[in-house]
């Protein structure tokens, strides 16, 4: 609603969401008399949103019709960020499907069979957030979507409350959604004030979330509707600035010796050198080494093997000791065998904004 029923500011609020680097941008297609009782009470924090009937607040919005939402696909096409909207009855719903290369079911709805069949039959995949469900309403929903044709259903975990409060947003939900529902992906419908960089929403994704979807404005500091816990262009800008950072940290799910850390490996490993001058002939006992950086002779790793060699030459103190200095064969160097260990991984997530 944060377009506040104007076509002139959803493209604004479009052209915005493109040039912040957003893939997607959602909207929200409802009429009042089709969506809520007149006498409907809100559920969200009236001190943020005065508006204490969803009937009248849905209302004081509900402006734009079909043609409208199709201009803004055509705006979202030219300005190359996909378009979709949250259809909340069946006429948006079939007029607007086509042009969405998702579709989105809100919270409410999960328990809507009519509505869930109608958006499966679209055969599309769907974005479906679980808001105040239980596993059972989760699964009855996707059954009901896919029963109906849907080919994918992501399943975004969500809390219906409006602002989210950090303590309540039970993040730890992705990956537990995730072992119950192995066969699907999973997201984060986050409704949690801007903050920390927005560390709730590379959180989310660090612990599996693939979509990622959060409210979006072109001023945050306006009051009423969903401005006070949305994101604005700079804050999209700045996510993906660290997503781009946090990419960069993950590298691969390999661990090695890289490249870059060759010359540091030789320098502040130690070798094996002499604590006093030493004659040809000594045999080696503990008092005679001592492990020094850098590493550029016997490793300590063969400190063993050194112990009871003879020496064949004369060695100075503070001298690195090498094979060539002892008698008999030289010593083998010992190598081991990599060990695989499971790998504990997040893939990069995809995101987009609503309205």
């Amino acid at each position: 609603m944060n377009h506040e029923g104007s076509l002139s500011k959803a493209f604004e609020m479009i052209d915005a969401a493109a040039a912040s680097g957003a893939p997607m941008i959602k909207f929200q297609s409802y009429k009042a008399s089709r969506l809520a009782q007149k006498k409907s009470p809100a559920y969200w924090d009236t001190r943020e949103e005065s508006c204490r009937s969803q009937y009248e607040l849905f209302r004081r919005y509900d402006r734009l019709e079909i043609e409208d939402y199709e201009a803004m696909a055509a705006r979202c096409k030219q300005k190359g960020i996909l378009f979709c909207t949250t259809a909340f009855d069946s006429d948006f719903l079939e007029a607007l499907a086509p042009y969405m290369p998702v579709l989105k079911v809100a919270s409410a709805d999960i328990t809507n069979l009519p509505l869930l069949r109608q958006v499966g039959r679209q055969r599309r995949p769907v974005v479906l957030s679980t808001g105040a469900s239980t596993v059972s309403e989760i699964d009855r929903a996707v059954k009901t979507l896919e029963d109906a044709g849907a080919p994918q259903v992501v399943i975004m975990h969500c809390i219906l409350e409006y602002p989210t409060q950090p303590q309540n947003a039970n993040l730890n939900s992705i990956p537990y959604l995730a072992s119950v529902f192995p066969d699907h992906s999973l997201g984060w419908s986050d409704h949690l004030p801007f903050a920390f960089g927005g560390q709730s929403l590379i959180t989310a994704w660090q612990l599996g979330a693939d979509i990622l979807e959060k409210h979006f404005t072109l001023d945050k500091s306006k009051p009423g509707n969903d401005h006070y816990h949305a994101m604005d262009p700079q804050d999209v800008a700045l996510f993906y600035r660290q997503c781009s950072y946090a990419e960069q940290l993950l590298g691969d799910h390999r661990k090695q010796v890289f490249s870059w850390e060759r010359e540091s490996e030789k320098q502040a490993r130690r070798s094996l050198v002499a604590t006093r001058d030493l004659k040809a002939g000594d045999v080696l006992d503990e008092s005679m080494l001592i492990p020094k950086r850098p590493g550029n002779g016997i490793s300590p790793v063969h400190y063993d093997q050194v112990l009871g060699r003879t020496l064949q030459r004369d060695i100075p103190s503070d001298h690195a000791l090498s094979w060539d200095d002892f008698l008999g064969p030289r010593q083998t160097e010992t190598t081991y065998q990599e060990t695989e260990r499971p790998v504990l991984a997040s893939e990069p997530a995809a995101a987009c904004l609503t309205t």
